[in-house]
């Protein structure tokens, strides 16, 4: 059941490493979705991330899993290892699983879903941004109460959740008891508010990433590590615990005059 309008937010941060981990539940998140490779959408952390993570953290760790980059079409093999890595982040000690699969055609795959879905119990089951791909997402909602997802990250199918807010109110509004809708993407502190009271959504999430230059003082330039190397090869991304805390200081409720 949705929770009434006095409940506190749910504050998820994604993370993909064991300090962006620390900075998060330090700043006041309430859970943390684990993933690798942030800069490319998060990808699904290894087995000792996951075993750091959960050994480092008290809040509730959902694990992502994403076999790789790009679109959310997957070949047998890929699939193959993806209920592979639900069995191990949940008997690794993940409270949840985060995933999604579509078809060719922009549905969700319910076949393939249901299986990672049933992999994955009974640990609760985030249907990630893959919804925001779907080609109907009215009827990609209406799939995954079916199929006993308990939330669906969303930006409305817009570039930020802000942009989309007024599909993913529509989306809060037909989800029913059963299906949490988390918005996600540009959630900042001085738009959480906002959004919150113009979705309805009581679960917001965000990444709070920061670039941060290395401390490397050797460089060797013109040695690329990939064919499409970062503007700055030697600096990395990290979580910013400082926008956590401004976020979640912003969701606290004014205080009731009298």
């Amino acid at each position: 059941m949705h929770a009434s309008a006095n409940a506190r937010v749910v504050v998820e941060v994604a993370v993909d490493s064991l300090a962006g981990a620390r900075a998060a539940a330090t700043a006041g998140a309430d859970r943390l979705e684990l993933c690798a490779s942030l800069g490319e959408g998060g990808v699904t952390p290894s087995r000792g991330l996951l075993d750091a993570v959960r050994a480092a953290v008290r809040v509730p760790v959902f694990a992502m899993i994403r076999p790789r980059r790009g679109d959310f079409l997957y070949s047998a093999d890929e699939f193959a290892v993806m209920l592979r890595d639900v069995r191990h982040a949940r008997d690794g000690g993940a409270d949840g699983i985060v995933s999604g699969v579509l078809r060719a055609d922009g549905q969700i795959d319910e076949e393939r879903m249901r299986e990672l879905i049933a992999a994955a119990a009974p640990l609760p089951f985030t249907c990630h941004r893959a919804f925001d791909l779907c080609a109907d997402p009215d009827r990609a909602l209406d799939a995954l109460r079916r199929l006993g997802a308990a939330r669906v990250l969303t930006s409305g199918q817009a570039a930020s959740a802000s942009a989309g807010a007024v599909a993913i109110a529509r989306h809060v509004a037909n989800a029913g008891t059963g299906l949490v809708v988390m918005a996600g993407s540009g959630v900042r502190p001085d738009n959480v508010r906002a959004l919150v009271a113009a979705t309805g959504v009581r679960e917001v999430h965000l990444s709070a990433a920061i670039d941060l230059p290395s401390a490397m003082t050797f460089r060797r330039d013109g040695v690329p590590m990939g064919p499409r190397p970062p503007a700055d090869e030697y600096g990395h991304r990290a979580t910013d615990g400082h926008v956590v805390a401004a976020l979640v200081r912003a969701l606290i409720p004014p205080p009731r005059n009298g």
